[in-house]
């Protein structure tokens, strides 16, 4: 569904838990009805196996990462809202298994429109995908956070975010398969991911996952599965982020809130 910023923040402000309701229905949760369902590869990397109502998960580096983390909600029937994403990717939304018909797009609110939208957004469904303008002010972000915790939403900004989030998520390295000596498709994609926070989360953790395997799914390596020549993927590990190619973050470096 696309939205224009016209109207947008009276409408669904106006509408409360009734637009919540009319927009989501009962959706699926897990045992724990403050959490939201995430895919099964994802289940072992979230404190609980699910993305707690309430909560700020950013993700830096990675768009696929951030669509594979909101699908799972997606698939059991809640609302996604992307806002600040004028490049998403919507054949890879689908292919990650978001269903468009609960897909509420804003791509370029603007500045000054996009705390309001963003928050209108928290008032009426279960997931907001954001990325914030450049220098966005820390007390927006403390009041939407704010906001998502009041309305038992989940907020996941995309990228920088100036304030520290419940949950943190970063590609920190990858490595393709398909490509040869300059020919060839990207055809699958083993990942490292990171995750650290609060509470249970305090303490950094690293999983490999193939973002997507060969046959287009998520899935979570085996906890001894080796990084480099002779595991899953082949070639070592190399860069961050959806690209292809870059620098390695070193290992020991602490997650970064800026994608």
């Amino acid at each position: 569904m696309a939205a224009t910023e016209s109207g947008l923040s009276t409408t669904l402000s106006s509408s409360g838990a009734s637009a919540r309701t009319e927009l989501v229905g009962p959706g699926t949760t897990l045992a724990d009805e403050r959490l939201l369902p995430v895919v099964p590869a994802l289940q072992p990397l979230l404190p609980g196996g699910g993305l707690r109502r309430g909560t700020t998960v950013a993700v830096t580096s990675s768009a696929a990462l951030a669509l594979a983390l909101v699908a799972g909600a997606s698939a059991a029937g809640s609302w996604v809202a992307a806002v600040g994403l004028p490049d998403l990717g919507i054949v890879a939304a689908v292919e990650t298994g978001i269903a468009l018909e609960r897909l509420a797009l804003v791509p370029s609110p603007g500045a000054r429109a996009w705390p309001a939208v963003v928050a209108a957004f928290l008032d009426a469904v279960d997931v907001v995908l954001v990325r914030s303008p450049p220098r966005l002010p820390a007390a927006q972000a403390r009041r939407l956070a704010a906001r998502a915790r009041e309305r038992g939403a989940v907020l996941v900004p995309l990228g920088a975010w100036s304030q520290p989030a419940d949950l943190r998520l970063a590609v920190t390295a990858s490595a393709w398969q398909g490509l040869g000596q300059g020919h060839g498709h990207l055809l699958a994609r083993q990942v490292e991911v990171a995750i650290a926070g609060r509470g249970a989360a305090t303490r950094e953790r690293r999983f490999l996952l193939w973002l997507p395997s060969p046959d287009g799914t998520i899935t979570l390596l085996e906890p001894d599965a080796r990084v480099g020549p002779g595991g899953p993927a082949g070639p070592a590990l190399a860069g961050d982020g959806d690209a292809p190619a870059g620098a390695a973050r070193p290992a020991g470096a602490p997650l970064a809130d800026a994608g």
